[in-house]
């Protein structure tokens, strides 16, 4: 039997999907979720091209708002500090009413307000990107030069070791010591 999700469901599920941080895999999602990671791939594409349906203002609004919105891990430290700051003077209704009008979660709240206790929020995940970008572009530059050197030594020792059996066999006629 085939399992049939409800709109609300598909929509928490791609914008947890998301939302993730860059060291969750969409594999571990769709496993949190109990959905096949084709599914949730196949609801993300839908979203993007906004083609789920409506649903009521009680429950959230249509995929196309958390498409248009700025998600979660996009928002600047700054913002995030602002938004923990809000919730916390509010009681958990007002949370949850001001979390559905940024399109958040109160997980979303949660995470920001322990990242600053701990010392984790410091800089925006736009920066963290482009410096994983360039991280990794300056990894790959190393590994291939440092590729280039291990042949190169390889070689040498290769040379050493041939003179070496030459020298034994035939004795160091270069010189003219023999």
């Amino acid at each position: 039997m085939r399992a049939r999700f409800t709109q609300s469901f598909k929509i928490q599920a791609v914008e947890k999907a998301l939302s993730r941080s860059d060291a969750t895999s969409l594999r571990e999602v769709s496993d949190s979720l109990g959905v096949g990671q084709s599914t949730l791939q196949k609801w993300i594409v839908k979203s993007r091209n906004q083609e789920f349906e409506s649903i009521s203002d009680n429950a959230m609004t249509s995929v196309g708002h958390i498409t248009k919105e700025i998600r979660p891990q996009d928002w600047s430290s700054e913002d995030k500090l602002t938004m923990v700051i809000r919730c916390a003077t509010l009681d958990d209704e007002g949370v949850s009413k001001l979390c559905r009008e940024q399109g958040l979660y109160l997980h979303h709240i949660q995470q920001w307000k322990q990242d600053f206790v701990s010392g984790a929020a410091v800089s925006s995940p736009i920066k963290d990107r482009s410096d994983a970008r360039q991280l990794r572009h300056e990894n790959k530059t190393l590994k291939k030069e440092l590729n280039r050197k291990e042949k190169a030594l390889a070689e040498t020792a290769a040379l050493l070791v041939l003179q070496k059996k030459v020298s034994a066999i035939w004795g160091n006629d270069e010189d003219g010591s023999q």
